[in-house]
């Protein structure tokens, strides 16, 4: 591989972890739904159940008959402004149904975001990657703002004054976000905590979801949880802390090695947890759910309803995030509070040998699913019978056949034109459009396996693309080489190699309005912190952390393009001072479509690269396809011209 560190990838590891795919692939401990046979004549499929909806789920005519029922709920408060996240109470991307409040009210289904309704004035406040989204989503009636730009905070300011009641459900913020609020606002007393008001008014609201639980196995975790439980007790000892208070799922997941459903595209169990000093963890879930993985003498279950409680007999310092854990958590505690970071955040981020040889066993299946999908792709756009969502079907088929999928990890973004340039696209029936030719196609998806979690973007031709296309697919692709490629010393963050992926952009005044890469979690959370590429960046990069590698560029009412791998960090040797040298393992096994490289762009060393990704592409996949798509596979990866 031409950016894996020397001896990382001998080639009995090669074969080896090409073996452990296919015992993984061949396990029946895990039942996936039954997977569905293409009709090679249109493309179509027939499959009994799939992961992912096409339903329109919001509308913006719903918009102004919801904020006026808000207001007058809001009226009989006694609150002048409410502010109303897309996060649920254990801050979590992906929610459930009944957590889904932000798109209720105001039709935006975006994973982040916050409104803030006054009686006279409402604002949406959202990132970059979802300002063409809200503005499809969302009525007039809601000033669509970007955060970057204008804070939530200076916005009430302007629109509500010091005697306003500014309500908010001390569950669902953070104690960072409110602190942050008030000191924009200037003044902490115009912050009320107050029982939801968005739940009095959704009359129909679905019911919370039905959640199971599973043991996570020691070959895949790697450690017991037993040794992670003690080893993060110490530390807790070593800081004077008596406890630490656990809201994220994923860091209790990945600490009692469990995982879970019900929660879509997120493997996780919706629980709190306390972790005490002794080692002893106190969980605040269903004791049912957890009787069949047996007794454990160091934990234990009470209901949900006992958590606050619980907290509340606690001897500090108590160890909270402030980043994570709801703000509610700060009012029991009182003076008890210890605010540092979740225990679990760093250990969960840097994998370890286990872990990642899952996650590699894993990429073996997706990738042979995605080549699966890219010759019948091929064969079928051209014909001019294929949709976003007949494609995203098929491919969420082809990953169903390659074994052990537990879900997808993240609704596919199938985008084809104009579509495309919406960064987080979710396509509908309402919105599904012909994948026609001269256009692009860009489809980012991924997998939930028993063995981990996968990522992928790419940037497809339909018919012959045009010199535009051709240039910016280049200097995206230029970018991720440039991430793939990077050797750095021990220490660095994100954000000081984020602009190695835009150099060849800016070159021509082009960039993109999204951090380069994302951390990801092993069979856990799909967009996993605290590591990330970007200019935001600021957790050190450390040997095992899973990043995502996806540089981009949008033009609005034309065409998007993106190109996603995911990578792990590995050391590199040393520097002659000593100093650790850092770089980059790729994990996903996909090729790039040759027809929109312009090879007069690149450098030899970009050239070499190429060559050598897609021949270990073509490599690590042998034994693995059919044979039409294994002939495909052979043109997709011959040398660049």
């Amino acid at each position: 591989m031409p950016d894996t560190c020397t001896g990382c990838r001998r080639q009995a590891g090669v074969l080896q972890r090409r073996q452990d795919a296919r015992r993984v692939r061949s396990r029946r401990h895990v039942t996936t739904r039954k997977p569905f046979r293409l009709a090679p004549e249109n493309g179509s499929c027939s499959l009994a159940a799939m992961f992912q909806s096409f339903d329109a789920i919001a509308n913006p005519e719903q918009g102004p008959p919801r904020l006026a029922a808000l207001r007058e709920v809001m009226a009989e408060a006694g609150i002048d402004a409410f502010l109303v996240p897309r996060t649920d109470r254990f801050q979590g991307e992906f929610v459930a149904p009944a957590d889904e409040r932000l798109a209720w009210l105001t039709g935006f289904t975006g994973s982040a975001g916050l409104a803030v309704i006054c009686m006279d004035a409402a604002a949406i406040f959202v990132d970059g990657r979802y300002r063409l989204q809200v503005r499809d989503q969302v009525t007039d009636e809601i000033t669509t703002l970007d955060p970057a730009e204008t804070e939530p905070g200076a916005w009430l300011a302007e629109n509500a004054d010091r005697t306003s009641r500014v309500g908010f459900d001390p569950w669902l913020h953070t104690k960072d976000d409110i602190t942050k609020l008030a000191k924009a606002i200037g003044d902490h007393d115009v912050l009320h905590p107050t029982p939801n008001l968005v739940d009095r008014i959704w009359t129909d609201r679905p019911a919370p979801p039905v959640q199971t639980v599973r043991a996570h196995p020691i070959e895949l975790s790697g450690e017991k949880s037993s040794s992670k439980r003690k080893r993060l007790a110490r530390a807790l000892k070593d800081a004077g802390q008596r406890a630490a208070i656990l809201t994220l799922p994923e860091s209790i997941c990945w600490l009692l090695n469990i995982r879970g459903d019900g929660i879509p595209r997120s493997p996780v169990v919706q629980t709190f947890a306390i972790l005490h000093d002794t080692g002893r963890v106190s969980l605040f879930s269903s004791p049912e759910k957890f009787e069949h993985l047996g007794p454990d003498p160091d934990i234990d279950v009470d209901g949900a309803e006992a958590f606050g409680d619980a907290v509340g007999r606690l001897e500090g310092p108590v160890r909270v995030d402030g980043q994570t854990a709801p703000w509610k958590i700060a009012e029991i505690l009182e003076d008890r509070v210890a605010w540092d970071v979740d225990p679990c955040i760093m250990p969960k981020a840097c994998k370890n040998d286990a872990e990642v040889k899952g996650m590699q066993n894993a990429h073996l299946r997706d990738g042979a699913a995605m080549v699966e999908f890219l010759a019948w792709f091929d064969k079928e756009a051209p014909k001019g019978g294929l949709t976003e969502i007949s494609a995203a079907r098929a491919l969420e088929g082809f990953r169903a056949q390659a074994g052990d999928l537990l879900d997808i990890s993240f609704d596919t973004i199938s985008g084809s034109g104009p579509n495309a340039a919406i960064i987080h696209y979710r396509v509908s029936e309402r919105t599904d459009r012909k994948i026609m030719r001269g256009e692009l196609y860009l489809v980012d998806s991924g997998g939930q396996y028993i063995d981990g979690t996968t990522d992928v973007t790419r940037t497809l031709a339909v018919g012959e693309p045009s010199d535009v296309h051709r240039d910016c697919y280049t200097r995206v692709l230029q970018g991720l080489i440039a991430i793939s490629l990077a050797r750095f010393p021990s220490g660095r963050a994100g954000r000081d190699i984020d602009a190695l992926a835009r150099a060849a952009l800016w070159r021509k005044d082009l960039d993109y309005d999204h951090g380069t890469g994302h951390g990801v979690g092993a069979c856990l959370n799909v967009h996993e912190g605290p590591q990330r590429i970007s200019p935001a960046g600021t957790t050190r990069l450390e040997p095992g952390m899973i990043l995502s590698n996806e540089p981009g560029y949008y033009r609005p009412g034309e065409f998007g393009i993106r190109i996603e791998n995911l990578v792990v960090v590995r050391k590199c040797g040393q520097s002659p001072n000593k100093r650790d040298r850092l770089g980059f393992e790729t994990l996903t096994h996909v090729p790039f479509d040759r027809r929109l490289i312009d090879t007069r762009l690149l450098g030899p060393w970009e050239r070499k690269w190429i060559d050598a990704y897609h021949a270990d592409v073509k490599e690590n996949l042998s034994g693995l396809l059919s044979a039409s798509a294994s002939h495909w596979l052979d043109a997709a990866t011959r040398p660049l011209g």
